[in-house]
Parts: structure tokens; sequence; C-alpha cells
């Protein structure tokens, strides 16, 4: 017993060793996320998706001790190291986030590869992937994409409620339905909301596992139009809110509700052109098409 002991606290060190030095690095990162940009509504998703990517990296862990157990590691884990350090050090003293918080996955991807070699970093691939999406993006970028699409979204919503019979009109971003001006904010229809919903469908993506590669690409390639459709959703139940209610309660409660109706109608919308994605297949392939969980 004492051997084998010995033998599991020689292979935790490493991995302690590691622990302890991402976290010197990285934990007062994550201090200043959560009390500046994550704690906005336009960056409230990087909190979630920290979260489960952690849980999609657990998740894998025993598959990659396995999947890696006497397998050679990589020298190149030494060149990505020195590339994730250099944008660390970047990002961190000219205040980047994007290379600050991009740089962990980079690290990550290096101490794989330096551990446990190529396929411990192919098993957790999607979990380092979806730590993407929690990374700030410049705001010039943001502000460049975000106006078009909330121009999108407000010139779909201001449409769809005309053709139901409600007195609204539209003065670029601005709604105008009855006595009430709505302004189409960037949480509501940003880039920032569609790289949420984006994290949504893939994160359904790799949990469903369907066999079909021709179902998994088409219903990668939908989560676009969907994510944008689920925004003229949210839009449109705000619109709705205040127009019923009142300004105080479109403005209030019911506008943080929207926003959970905003990843709800997404999530249906997703399972509903997968079960249609589905139901095309089968009638192409004249063949039932069994689900794999």
């Amino acid at each position: 017993m004492a051997s084998v002991s010995n033998t599991q606290r020689e292979d935790m060190l490493p991995w302690l060793i590691v622990l302890g030095g991402i976290s010197f690095m990285y934990v007062p990162s994550f201090i200043n996320l959560f009390a500046g940009v994550w704690s906005t509504d336009q960056q409230a998703h990087g909190p979630i998706v920290f979260a489960i990517s952690l849980w999609l990296l657990y998740r894998k862990w025993p598959e990659m001790l396995e999947a890696s157990a006497g397998q050679p590691t990589s020298w190149v884990g030494w060149p990505v190291l020195i590339v994730a350090l250099l944008l660390y050090i970047v990002g961190r003293s000219q205040d980047i986030l994007l290379f600050e918080i991009g740089s962990l996955i980079w690290m990550l991807i290096a101490i794989g590869l330096l551990l446990r070699g190529p396929r411990a970093v192919k098993t957790l691939w999607f979990g380092l992937f979806f730590m993407l999406f929690m990374i700030p993006l410049p705001g010039v970028v943001v502000d460049t994409l975000t106006m078009p699409m909330k121009m999108a979204v407000s010139y779909v919503a201001e449409h769809v409620l005309y053709a139901a019979g409600y007195p609204i009109a539209r003065t670029g971003v601005i709604l105008q339905i009855g006595q009430y001006q709505l302004l189409v904010a960037d949480a509501c229809a940003g880039l920032h909301t569609l790289f949420t919903l984006e994290a949504l469908g893939l994160l359904y993506l790799n949990l469903v596992r369907h066999e079909s590669f021709a179902r998994n690409l088409t219903l990668a390639i939908l989560i676009v139009p969907i994510s944008f459709t689920a925004n003229v959703i949210r839009v449109m139940v705000l619109t709705l809110i205040t127009y019923h209610f009142g300004d105080e309660a479109g403005q209030g409660f019911l506008h943080g509700f929207a926003g959970m109706v905003l990843f709800m109608s997404a999530l249906i919308l997703i399972i509903l052109v997968d079960s249609a994605i589905k139901l095309m297949l089968e009638r192409f392939s004249g063949t039932q098409i069994q689900e794999v969980r």
C-alpha cells in the first residue's frame, strides 16, 4: 500500500506544481475580470462559460489520463509555452485582455503536450476550445460588428410586430411602439449575445454527439441564424412587455426575465431544428437514425 501511495504522490506532484503556477499567474487576472467586464450585462456570460469549460475538462479528465497513459510527450509544448508566456506578459502589462486571458488556453495546451502528450490535448480539445467564448473581445471589434447586428434585429422585430397589427415604427435601432420608445441595446442584440448563443449551440452539439457528420455540420451552420432569431424574439418580448405593461415593467424585473427567454428560445429552436434535420436525413436515407447518448 505504501508503494502505491508513493506512486500516486509522484504522479500528482507535477500537476500540483502546474496548478500552483497557473493559480499564481491567473487568479489576479480572473479577480479583475469578475470585478470588471464580467460584471457588466454585455460580458455576463463570461463566468458561465468559464465554469462550463472547467466542467468539460473535469468530465474528460479520466478519459485523458487513460488515452495518454504510456504515450510519449511532445517537444512542441515548449514553443507553445513560450508563446503563451509572451502573450500573458504583453496582455498583463498592457491591459490587453484578449492576450492575457487568451494565453491561458495556450498555456494549458503546452502543459498537456509536455506532461501527457498530443493525445491528452486531443481528448480535452473541446473544453479548451470552449474557453474561447469567455475571452473579452476588443472594444473596436465589438462596436464595429454590433451596430449592423442591432440594425438587423430591430428591422426584423419591427416588421414582425407590424405584421401582427401592433402600432410600431423604427428609426435606426430605436423602436417606437404606442407611446413608448425603446433603444435596442448592445446587451439585447450585440456581438456578445451572439457569442453566448453560439457557445450554447456548440455545447449542445458536443453533449448530444450525433454519429451523422451531415447532421452535426448542418446544425453547426444553422446555429448562427438560430442565434439571430433568438435575439429577435428577445427584443420582441421586451417590446411587447413595455407596450402592454408599461416602461417600468419592461426595464425592471421582466427585462431580466427576457434574458431567460433568449436562452430558452435559443435552446428550443436548436432542438426543433435538430429534430427537423433528423427527419430530413431519415427521409433522404430511408433509414431510422438512432440517438446516441
